[in-house]
């Protein structure tokens, strides 16, 4: 009985011992995916990525992986290993392309281990100085007594800009007319020369052109106030709550994640994104920073898969 004792008292401490010599986390390059090359997921990435390479004494680098709406990189991650050496920060996007595309290689609900919800550039309403409306009410208003009379640009069949516009036409019954551009951008300068009516645009596009006259603030659509605009009322200020569109950016991995290592990361981004030059610095950008756990980010996820969803349908969008 000693003998077996102490064969057990042994075992105990080799294995102690064998998990105690294991490698700590990162013992090589951290990638974290982009699906898009430029927008707001690259500029937190290329900001974070020194940032937790000083703090893991490890090489992240950003890997921009690019194409079918942001489909490609995203489901690279959801198919690697859940080891934490391939890591994802992506907008919106992740959690509505399902609902525009035929097929799309992901589930956003079961593939992916939320790590943090870092922050959002909030989107604005803009109309031209030449639309007889100061307030969300009066362009609601002046839709109802004119059916398709207003003309809305959007960044073309499934950006956030028709979501958010198709989704105020649901809410209040109205009817205003779509033209989709090839991005946002383009129907900026539409909008700035009169062709359109209103564009739903994050801040960071709009605050000057609102501050020069070439376009007038309506509303921001997001739960707070934008610093970049903040005389703009929220939706929900300005009486319609469920007029919320945010570019919000969430830092993922694949499913399966351990736990140790899904808690560093999000210790290390929580950190990194409270960090007064980070606050500076994507603050300039238009960037609301609102770091979370892990479980806030899977709420929201969840939230807005199903909000999303009921968008895309009410307004008859077909996947592609």
């Amino acid at each position: 009985m000693r003998f077996t004792a102490l064969l057990g008292t042994l075992a105990a401490a080799f294995f102690c011992n064998l998990a105690s010599a294991q490698p700590a986390y990162p013992v090589k390059t951290v990638r974290i995916v982009i699906p898009f090359g430029t927008g707001g997921s690259n500029l937190i990435s290329r900001w974070l990525a020194p940032k937790f390479s000083e703090a893991f004494e490890q090489t992240f680098v950003v890997d921009p992986r690019t194409g079918a709406g942001g489909n490609i990189g995203i489901e690279l991650v959801a198919k690697s290993p859940p080891d934490g050496y391939t890591l994802l920060i992506s907008p919106p996007g992740m959690v509505f392309s399902p609902f525009l595309y035929k097929k799309v290689g992901y589930d956003p609900l079961r593939d992916f281990t939320p790590i943090a919800l870092l922050g959002s550039v909030p989107n604005v309403m803009a109309i031209h100085p030449s639309v007889p409306a100061q307030t969300l009410q009066q362009v609601i208003d002046l839709a109802k007594k004119q059916p398709q009379k207003l003309a809305y640009g959007s960044g073309g069949i499934g950006s956030t800009n028709q979501l958010a516009m198709e989704a105020l036409k649901s809410i209040t019954k109205t009817d205003i007319v779509h033209i989709p551009y090839k991005g946002a951008t383009i129907a900026l300068v539409d909008l700035i020369s009169g062709q359109v009516d209103i564009v739903v645009v994050a801040v960071s596009s709009v605050a000057q052109y609102a501050q020069q006259g070439k376009l007038r603030g309506i509303v921001t659509l997001s739960p707070r106030r934008s610093h970049a605009l903040p005389s703009l009322p929220t939706s929900a200020e300005a009486g319609q709550p469920q007029f919320v569109m945010e570019n919000w950016y969430g830092f993922y991995a694949p499913a399966g994640l351990p736990r140790d290592i899904v808690d560093r990361l999000n210790t290390e981004a929580v950190r990194a994104m409270k960090l007064s030059d980070t606050r500076e610095r994507l603050g300039s950008q238009g960037f609301d920073l609102f770091p979370s756990s892990p479980q806030e980010l899977a709420a929201m996820v969840k939230s807005e898969y199903a909000r999303f969803g009921k968008i895309v349908r009410d307004a008859g969008i077909t996947p592609e």
